[in-house]
């Protein structure tokens, strides 16, 4: 069946594509082409030296960086090719909804999720890399990617009985999603912020457990990047503050997650599933101390990102298996 297997071409397409996002964003690339959906008016990054020479009269206040603006529209080709997969699950769903095992509402919204998701993408350019803007985009990324795990999984993986495990464990495997979003969410926002740096040092944070903070700057959703809600500088206790909530989400999800990944050993069908979120927990634990203490390598910052990405794959897949087919 077509759709079953564009499902998981296209939840492997989304897993690549938020690394992907992650690394350019990390690269200091989210503005390599000062335009969308192209780059400095063509559909290629410009080569020749006429190209240079035209794409820099047409936009002065952006010299052409090839190395930046070719990973950009490499992050944009991906996300070209996924959405024509997501238009195509979109058009199969409902051609199939007879057949299909989930509601083609949800390949509906997926594509609508989509449509927005390219509106962020522009806005992230257009913008100037506006944090609320480029946190929204990656959130969207990120459902974007559960989506399409909740329907690979419905057509190539099987379910269990809601009376095999008891109703409270249910409801800890459903609010486990809210709690990974959160924390996804002050993820990106310290990314996006450029606080990831703003205390090096672990556990405390400039020696301090509870180190000087302004969260009201820290969280002022609609200001520009690196400006405070009055226009001035974002002031270093705001960056902390950014980072600090961070820190305090990574522990709290850490230990629900890791509450719930234990008590999932104790049921057979669950087990494995369990297993790989226990040890990718402690992977993405390990991997955000090591970029407080290293300095932000790329490959781990990226491989942060990642880890992210595969907790939201383990997590929708366990909402998956606990929910019976409607049909």
């Amino acid at each position: 069946m077509i759709f079953k297997r564009l499902s998981l071409i296209a939840m492997l397409t989304a897993l690549c594509l938020v690394s992907l996002g992650a690394y350019v964003r990390l690269s200091d690339a989210g503005l390599g082409c000062p335009d969308w959906p192209g780059c400095y008016g063509a559909l290629t990054v410009p080569q020749s030296v006429d190209a240079i020479a035209q794409a820099q009269t047409v936009y002065p206040h952006a010299p052409v960086e090839a190395g930046k603006a070719w990973k950009e529209m490499a992050h944009r080709y991906v996300a070209a090719v996924l959405g024509l997969m997501v238009l195509a699950l979109f058009i199969l769903g409902w051609k199939n909804k007879s057949s299909i095992r989930t509601s083609p509402w949800v390949t509906t919204g997926l594509a609508g999720l989509i449509v927005f998701q390219a509106l962020l993408g522009m806005w992230t350019v257009t913008l100037l890399l506006k944090p609320v803007v480029v946190s929204a985009h990656l959130l969207g990324g990120m459902s974007t990617l559960a989506i399409l795990v909740w329907i690979a999984h419905r057509h190539w993986g099987t379910q269990i009985g809601r009376h095999m495990i008891p109703a409270s464990y249910h409801w800890l495997i459903r609010v486990a999603l809210l709690v990974l979003f959160a924390q996804i969410f002050l993820g990106g926002w310290t990314s996006t912020n450029y606080a990831a740096l703003a205390c090096t040092d672990f556990p405390t944070c400039h020696g301090q457990w509870l180190p000087a903070m302004d969260f009201k700057d820290a969280f002022h959703l609609h200001r520009e990047l690196g400006e405070s809600a009055d226009g001035g500088n974002l002031t270093l206790a705001s960056l902390t503050a950014i980072q600090w909530t961070h820190r305090i989400g990574a522990v709290i999800t850490l230990i629900y997650l890791g509450f719930m990944a234990v008590n999932g050993l104790k049921y057979g069908q669950l087990k494995t599933l369990s297993i790989a979120l226990l040890c990718v927990l402690l992977a993405q634990i390990s991997l955000g101390i090591a970029n407080l203490l290293l300095h932000l390598p790329l490959v781990l910052a990226v491989g942060h990102n990642f880890g992210a990405a595969l907790l939201v794959v383990i997590v929708v897949l366990l909402n998956s298996k606990i929910t019976a087919q409607s049909r």
